[in-house]
């Protein structure tokens, strides 16, 4: 039951994840950093604590699952 909760993550720690299921920071303009793999883009808030609907579509955004993004975040 706990794998599919979200659970707290900062913007640092997104596009940790991010990073391993292959994005690449493209650029940053203020606190919001821009991420691409070649065909999709998100973009993270760089805050300590990213909002659960914001992290929840950035999550579907990237083609994970949150189950999988969670297993990511702790590696």
């Amino acid at each position: 039951m706990t794998e599919k909760r979200l659970l707290p993550v900062s913007g640092m720690q997104m596009v940790k994840v991010f990073r391993k299921v292959g994005f690449c920071v493209d650029r940053q303009k203020g606190s919001h950093i821009v991420m691409s793999n070649g065909d999709d883009i998100l973009i993270i808030p760089n805050h300590k604590t990213v909002a659960k609907g914001t992290e929840r579509e950035l999550i579907k955004d990237a083609g994970l699952a949150v189950e999988k993004f969670n297993k990511l975040l702790k590696k």
